[in-house]
């Protein structure tokens, strides 16, 4: 919800008059000097949306703000001018809505559009949540990261490195929604009050790593070429798609990074392209990858989590290079969500496995769920639940 500055307003005054968090309020405007609000500047109030509302008999500005437990001045600030005693029947104002529902609907299938959509609301409604695009697709699709949070611990979550994977791109937007609902309605996630985790967490989020690939197995073939008919060749002639875990080149994402991937290379069945497990000629060659790549060293993360599907497992360590404070932390992750912790697996070149092998800190991939991928959506909101105290221990931990 947008206002305009009148005299002698302030973010603090704005923060009371909404019951907002300064922080999320300072936040949401960074585009004007806080201390020194111009009059007649845009302010972003977060966590509201504005609706418009036709005066019947016996309205007031009084009544009308008291059934919202607001503030007649909140009132007034949306409606210049009004004049409080002189209301009409049949009169249209506008009415400050404080949001207290998600928009994130994670139990459907959920392609790339859907993403863009909900972030564009979501952004909309809590401005104090920042994206910006870390790089391009194959197809051109733009890699967005999401940034919240004030905190010195810098955490990295990220979703959907494999295309058949895409429910996890799901779970992590429900969870963000959670998070933003709790943090403007000052209200707890299962009983813990978030608020002090936006001041000691930054959080950098890529929900869908994969687009291209997601956008195949949801959609099918994109209409551009040399793509739509390559796929195909590559997936055999056949139009199901259900399957494929690489990128739209037939290259997996996950078997990407610099981290002894010739072992990969040579041990793995697929020669070239195919719909899952070929690392591709050389470390760093997919523009996904490289987008990650590249923000993970630019970032200075603290510890980063990739979620997967399935096996209800985490794998925390790496070649034994792993921290000690990843075993405490992995400890956490399992009493939360149940899962099985699984400190050495013989695999390589996957993103957990980069990261702790170059910043000798803590790295996590999470398999969500049991049975065979692409998951099905009755299994969504067990997922969710499951995860949802990942979430939360990856910040407070």
């Amino acid at each position: 919800m947008k206002v305009k500055v009148r005299q002698d307003d302030t973010l603090w005054y704005y923060s009371q008059l909404f019951a907002i968090p300064i922080h999320l309020m300072i936040d949401s405007n960074l585009h004007v000097d806080s201390n020194n609000l111009q009059v007649g500047a845009n302010i972003n109030i977060p966590g509201f949306i504005i609706k418009s509302h036709t005066i019947v008999s016996g309205d007031t500005l009084w009544k009308l703000a008291k059934s919202r437990s607001l503030l007649a001045d909140a009132l007034f600030l949306v409606n210049p001018g009004i004049e409080a005693e002189n209301l009409k029947v049949g009169q249209t104002i506008l009415l400050p809505e404080r949001v207290v529902k998600p928009i994130v609907n994670g139990n459907r299938q959920y392609d790339f559009e859907d993403m863009i959509k909900d972030i564009q609301e979501l952004q909309s409604i809590y401005p104090f949540l920042q994206s910006r695009s870390i790089g391009n697709s194959v197809l051109g699709k733009d890699l967005l990261e999401l940034q919240l949070g004030r905190g010195k611990k810098r955490i990295h979550w990220n979703g959907s490195f494999h295309a058949n994977e895409w429910i996890t791109t799901n779970v992590i937007m429900t969870f963000l929604n959670e998070y933003l609902l709790a943090l403007t309605n000052m209200a707890p996630i299962r009983g813990f009050y978030v608020e002090p985790l936006y001041l000691e967490a930054f959080l950098s989020i890529v929900p869908m790593v994969n687009p291209d690939g997601v956008d195949l197995v949801l959609n099918g073939p994109p209409n551009q070429e040399p793509y739509n008919h390559e796929v195909i060749q590559i997936n055999g002639g056949s139009m199901d798609f259900k399957d494929w875990k690489a990128n739209i080149r037939g290259i997996d994402l996950n078997n990407q990074f610099p981290a002894n991937w010739e072992i990969e290379k040579k041990r793995k069945e697929p020669k070239a392209p195919a719909p899952r497990d070929y690392p591709g000629d050389a470390p760093l060659t997919e523009p996904e990858v490289i987008a990650i790549e590249k923000l993970t060293r630019s970032s200075n993360f603290s510890r980063v989590l990739a979620f997967h599907t399935q096996g209800e497992v985490i794998y925390w360590g790496y070649e034994g290079l792993e921290p000690r404070e990843a075993e405490t932390l992995v400890k956490e992750f399992s009493r939360v969500t149940g899962y099985e912790a699984v400190r050495f697996v013989d695999s390589h070149a996957g993103y957990k496995d980069w990261f702790i092998q170059e910043w000798r800190r803590p790295g996590f991939t999470f398999e969500l769920g049991k049975g065979v991928n692409p998951l099905p959506l009755s299994q969504f909101e067990e997922i969710y639940q499951e995860t949802l105290g990942a979430f939360l221990a990856s910040m407070y931990m």
